[in-house]
């Protein structure tokens, strides 16, 4: 078993191996990597960094989706609940995108409490992501879909942590600001 330390680090580490050279989508194309460390980051504080396998999952909860990696590879390397929160926040992607979206409200209820606080956190930093100063036509229209889209997520993954639920009311009004 990993020291809490060592998991958060083999963590990151894992992450940016996987996603190396992966950009995020948009205008800035910043490197992958600075979501995944955006999302664990959230999850530390959230937690106080009192949950070294929330943060882990953290980092590692698009390697499913986005990677050759398994579920059992992370069960091994890191722990069975890291894997369990990894495929909790994995979506489908052989389902067209707006199923995808659909499953994600229907399923966010349904989800384990550390499930709910990643995808919380992963929806802060991909609205973050979208906002741009003087954006266009088709970035404020993106904005605002993803951002609707996300409060419906969110809805059904609320209560577990009142600093992420705040955070995520910020971003929210930040995001309508801009457009």
């Amino acid at each position: 078993m990993l020291s809490p330390v060592r998991l958060i680090s083999e963590a990151a580490e894992l992450a940016a191996r996987r996603h190396n050279g992966m950009a995020r989508k948009g205008r800035g194309q910043d490197p992958y990597i600075n979501h995944l460390a955006e999302v664990a980051n959230m999850l530390a504080t959230a937690t106080d960094g009192a949950d070294a396998e929330l943060v882990a999952a953290g980092w590692l909860h698009d390697s499913i989706e986005d990677t050759d990696t398994t579920r059992e590879e992370l069960a091994q390397k890191f722990s069975d609940r890291v894997a369990s929160l990894v495929v909790e926040c994995t979506d489908d992607m052989n389902l067209p995108k707006d199923e995808r979206w659909r499953q994600q409200v229907i399923d966010a209820p349904k989800k384990s409490a550390g499930a709910r606080l990643i995808k919380i956190a992963d929806k802060i930093s991909n609205i973050g992501a979208r906002i741009h100063p003087d954006p266009t036509t088709e970035e404020r229209d993106d904005l605002a879909d993803y951002s609707g889209w996300a409060e419906q997520v969110v809805a059904g993954c609320r209560g577990g942590n009142q600093w992420l639920d705040t955070t995520f009311d910020d971003m929210v009004l930040t995001a309508r600001a801009s457009l």
